[in-house]
């Protein structure tokens, strides 16, 4: 097994060309081969998640593996029912045949879509032949993922009848969903909020177009972790191509740091138009740190491991989603963190907490397991600030961001093999 032993520079001083919107690109692709378009959008993120949905429609092969991406698995499960591109098996990881579909499925059928189960009920992989569906009403519930809504809503201006999705309970990830609709819109949907829980989509088709895509806020987070934690009073990241009131949900994170003693500055805010940002110390922290993930579940690991190695009190709320990711990141947190000596706990598998006492019992060198999960790696990597850490398996950054160690090396972090 490859493992990285980090240790981190005295100065933080460095600029980062940051990898383009893994969520903007994977809508874009899907929304641009329902659209028919000839031309590809620019500045596509060079993630495994992305890579493999290019090859899936530019290939189209018989059986379609999309290895761990789960966003590809839900995008093009339903792009596949909706189309006519004939019969396809979409198949994943040995990890991505455990991750629960039925309820994508059963919506999908619920539209008339021809999908059979290849292995066990509810689960990839999936035969699907791909036919244009009548669409119409649907109801499904509102706390489960966003990429399920999301791959539905995308295939809406296709359907005959479009989609009127009404969401029940507990809409959780909203912003995610508005992304989507945005990126919709961009390409010429008729997709709107009609009430509090119901979406309309017009079956009004999508319209090629050029488009760009900005970078990633989530991929920010990291650098905004790192700024936290550094012990440079004057240390200054560039993060290029961010966008001043981006849709990405992740976004927020410019928000959350900034009570945790980390400046945004933006080089100009010209609307639509991505520019650089600049990230310096502000002096001020809070003592304490409350607050729901719901919107952004994929920046708990982050914040969970900033306010650790800050020794910074927290409560966390929002998190249920986290246990059908690429692993069951609550535990994912807990047994890692354990090793680091901080004890947290989880409370009815939605919520994190921690009192912001340690071990006394840390060892010297501590080595962190990232369960194929990228965001184990990217989140525990800027620990090194603090304390000397490895990283199992650091390669699998390669599904979000696949060049996160080039950039640490560019920044003077030491990265050895171990």
């Amino acid at each position: 097994m490859l493992t990285y032993q980090i240790t981190s520079p005295k100065r933080l001083q460095t600029t980062v060309k940051l990898p383009a919107s893994k969520s903007i690109s994977n809508r874009a692709l899907i929304i641009h081969a329902l659209s028919g378009g000839s031309v590809i959008p620019e500045n596509l993120s060079d993630c495994d998640d992305t890579e493999v949905i290019i090859q899936a429609l530019e290939q189209m092969p018989e059986v379609i593996n999309i290895k761990a991406a789960g966003t590809a698995m839900r995008f093009m499960t339903a792009f596949l029912a909706a189309t006519e591109h004939g019969e396809h098996i979409i198949t994943g990881t040995e990890r991505m045949q455990h991750r629960p579909i039925k309820i994508l499925v059963d919506a999908l059928r619920r539209l008339e879509a021809d999908i059979r189960y290849e292995g066990k009920e509810g689960f990839p992989p999936l035969r699907i032949k791909g036919q244009q569906l009548e669409g119409g009403d649907l109801e499904v519930a509102g706390n489960i993922s966003s990429q399920f809504i999301s791959a539905l809503l995308m295939i809406g201006p296709v359907l005959k009848k479009g989609l009127t999705l009404r969401l029940s309970g507990e809409i959780i990830s909203r912003p995610y969903i508005d992304l989507t609709l945005w990126t919709m819109r961009e390409f010429g949907a008729d997709a709107e909020w009609t009430s509090v829980d119901t979406i309309k989509v017009e079956p009004k088709p999508y319209t090629q177009r050029p488009y760009f895509i900005e970078s990633d806020w989530s991929a920010a987070s990291y650098w905004y972790e790192m700024v936290a934690l550094s012990d440079d009073p004057e240390a200054e990241v560039h993060l290029e191509g961010l966008m001043d009131g981006s849709k990405q949900g992740d976004s927020s994170v410019r928000y959350i740091f900034s009570l945790l003693g980390v400046k945004t500055t933006f080089a100009s805010k010209v609307p639509g138009k991505p520019t650089m940002v600049t990230l310096t110390k502000s002096g001020h922290c809070v003592p304490r740190l409350e607050y729901d993930f719901v919107n952004a579940p994929d920046l708990a690991q982050t914040f969970v491991c900033t306010c650790c190695a800050m020794g910074l009190p927290f409560h966390f709320t929002g998190l249920q989603t986290l246990k059908i990711k690429e692993t069951d990141r609550i535990e994912a947190l807990k047994t890692e963190l354990a090793k680091l000596g901080y004890q947290i706990e989880a409370i009815n598998g939605c919520e994190l907490k921690w009192d912001g006492h340690t071990s006394t019992s840390t060892p010297q060198l501590s080595t962190i397991d990232t369960y194929e999960d990228h965001r184990m790696a990217l989140a525990f990597a800027p620990l090194a600030f603090r304390m000397p850490i490895c990283i199992n398996n650091p390669h699998v950054v390669t599904k979000s961001y696949p060049h996160y160690w080039d950039d640490l090396k560019k920044a003077q972090f030491i990265i050895h093999n171990s």
